[in-house]
Formats: C-alpha cells, structure tokens, sequence
C-alpha cells in the first residue's frame, strides 16, 4: 500500500532538527511506524525483535547500535531504554539521532526523568480527513485563525459521503478496504483493546467490563458525560474504578479528552471544568455502538455527536504544527462553544459545528458565538467559525466564518 503523505511528516522533520531525539506517541494502528520509518536510516522493532531481551538484560545501549536517525519502534516495552536513549543523547554530537514511537504511555514511576532539552514529543492520530482525500483543502486552518475570510463553492462531498467518511475512520491500514471491511476491521480493533491493549497500561481488566465502559462512552461521545453517569450506565463498576480504566484507556491512546477552556469572562458566570469525552477515532465510537453510515442517517442527533467528534480530531490534527490546542467551553449561564483553538502567543479562536448548514442552523449558531465572545475578557479578538458538514464557506456580514468540513485543510 503506497504511503499517505502525513502532516506530521513536516513536524517529525522539525523535531528531528531541533532534539536529539523525537517521542512519537498515539494509538495502534495510527500510521506511528510507517511516518518514522521514512525518516529513519535503521529501525529495531522493541516488541518483535527476538535479539532485544538479551541486549537489554546486559546492556540496554546495544539495542541503540545502528545508523542514526535510529527507530525503536513500541520503546516502553522495555522502558529503561529511555535513559540509554537519554544519556545516548548526551554524548552524541549533532541533533536527530533517535526515534521513539509507542502506543502505551508509560506509568510515571517508568520514565524518571523528563528528557527537556533532549525530547521532542509528537502526538500521531489517525487520518484527517483532508489526509484522507474527504476534504479538498480550500479552507486553511492557519488563514482562519490569522483572520482571514474563506471563500469557496460548495464542495462536492454531500451529506450521505460524509456519513461514509464517519463511519470508515481515518486508519490507514483501511485505505483501499471496502466499506464492510472496514467496518470489520474496526470492530476487530475494538475487540483488541478489550481483550488485549488495555492490559498493557497496567493491571488486567475485565474485558467484558472494559467492552461495557467503553460503549458507554461511545453512547455520549462529544459530551461533558461524567464519572458518575459512566458508572451508572456501565452498572458493575463503581466511579473511582470509571476513573482507573478510563486512565488505561487514555494511556494507550484510545480516548482523549477535550479538555475545558480556562479564560476570564465579564459576567459572573463561571465556566465549567468537566472535559467533553472523545475516542482516538468518531469511527471507533459508532462501532461500538454497533452503527453503520446508513443508521446514521436515521439517527441525525448521534449523526451529530459523530460529526462534532470528526471536527475536533481535525482541529487537533491541523493546529498542532501551529502549537494550537483545541478545548471546549460552557459557561454557568448556558454559552457554550463546541471548540476553542488557543495558540501559544494566547491568541484564540471559537467554532461551533453544526452537521447542518440551513440559514436557520448557521443564524443561530453565529448568534451563540457571539454571544460567548462578547462575555470573554481577552486581549485576543477571536476569529468566530462555524464549520457545517456541507454547503459553501464564507464570511457573513456580522464577521461570522461559515466553513464547510469537507474544505478545510492545514
């Protein structure tokens, strides 16, 4: 299968310039290894490679022995060969000598020291679905958030290719699969991780309990869902258990939150701290719940959960070369916005997104918008977007971006 071109190949290629050595980290299957393998000059896959137990039980730096940039691929299966990649660091001249791709985060008791000044770290997801070929790239990401206005026709992609993006994900290894296969195979993934990945974070788990959790989950994906509503609905297991398997599921890359914005606001009105809950992949949650593209489309309120999920990986995975974080915010009085990017000079930047592009769905969600940003105190003039799954992309008269999902790009 012939390699999609990434936007975290630019990034890994920046990391390898500026560290001794890069961390790639994110789910299985996200396309880790493929991206590092085409930047290094030699790779030791840590969890295959039946010469590594012996090296590492007598000396951990002849797993490093190799041309440079070298690849250790699935490091934290021996995690003390962070610090013979560390100290490897240390005495090497030059910068790109190593790089580290995993799918479990280490516990903390693992890695005792940080690697700053030595690290470079990269977050992988799966497939935007510009990458994926879903989106055609007349929307920037980057022009939006410097305040530029968008201008392109309806994009060709309509409703029902939408839903069919949903629903087949953004896995590389799907590429070329029939819908069904791809189905299949993520239905496979989601029984892996019950069974299998989710032990690697840790003590074993009750697959059946894990499977349970995580299609409860899957049922409030892009919701502010709490611990106590997960252990209600899951039914067996009690909250501080929620808190412990979501922590396993969160360190291999399964699930990542989205964290609640933190600003002052004008009013007395106080934001709301509970983070909106999201799997690595929208594809992953309709899976569990046992959906396809078509039962999409009779259900258009779950359709939207999956849609606004969609758009937060993308927001993710276009910002981050940018150093933007993407967060949620909801406000004692009601305001809400589904997603905040926030640069690292402090400049953000608000989106609602609505599966609908009717006048009366944009109007009301150029409205809420506004409203939020009027009630925020910030030096920062936000650029407000509303990002539809169809129809054009545009700049309203009250300043409102109007971008459909299927234009935008980095």
């Amino acid at each position: 299968m012939a390699y999609i071109d990434r936007i975290a190949d630019g990034e890994l290629d920046s990391a390898l310039g500026r560290s001794g050595a890069v961390l790639i980290e994110g789910p299985k299957a996200c396309g880790k290894t493929a991206t590092a393998s085409r930047r290094a000059a030699s790779v030791v896959r840590i969890d295959v490679d039946p010469t590594v137990p012996g090296q590492v039980a007598v000396e951990p730096s002849l797993v490093l022995e190799g041309q440079t940039p070298r690849l250790l691929d699935e490091w934290q299966v021996y995690p003390q060969l962070w610090n013979a990649v560390r100290r490897a660091v240390d005495d090497l001249p030059g910068r790109g000598h190593f790089i580290l791709t995993g799918s479990t985060a280490p516990s903390a008791d693992a890695v005792r020291h940080s690697g700053a000044g030595r690290f470079a770290r990269l977050r992988m997801r799966t497939l935007s679905l510009f990458e994926r070929g879903g989106s055609d790239g007349s929307s920037s990401l980057g022009s939006l958030l410097r305040g530029d206005a968008p201008r392109a026709a309806a994009a060709s992609l309509g409703f029902d290719g939408l839903l069919a993006w949903i629903a087949r994900g953004g896995w590389p290894g799907s590429v070329g699969l029939s819908d069904d296969d791809a189905r299949a195979s993520i239905g496979d993934y989601a029984d892996t991780i019950a069974t299998v990945d989710v032990d690697t974070a840790g003590k074993a788990r009750d697959p059946r309990r894990v499977r349970r959790l995580m299609v409860a989950l899957a049922r409030s994906v892009a919701t502010e869902v709490t611990i106590s509503t997960l252990a209600r609905d899951e039914a067996s297991l009690s909250r501080d258990a929620v808190r412990e398997y979501l922590d396993a599921l969160s360190r291999i890359f399964v699930i990542e939150d989205q964290p609640a914005w933190s600003a002052h606001l004008r009013s007395s009105a106080t934001l709301r701290q509970e983070p909106k809950r999201h799997f690595c992949d929208a594809s992953l949650a309709l899976s569990l719940v046992g959906g396809d593209a078509a039962a999409l489309r009779s259900n258009l309120r779950y359709a939207g959960q999956l849609f606004e999920s969609l758009v937060v990986h993308d927001l993710r995975v276009l910002s981050q070369p940018l150093g933007g974080e993407v967060f949620h915010a909801r406000d004692s009085a009601g305001r809400e916005v589904d997603a905040i990017v926030q640069l690292p000079d402090g400049a953000w930047s608000a989106f609602e997104v609505k599966l609908g592009a009717g006048p009366e769905v944009v109007d009301a969600a150029a409205m809420a918008l506004q409203a939020f940003a009027a009630n925020v105190d910030h030096p920062h003039q936000p650029a407000l977007t509303v990002i539809t799954g169809t129809g054009a992309s545009y700049r309203r008269a009250d300043g409102v971006n109007v971008v459909a999902m299927s234009t935008l790009a980095p």
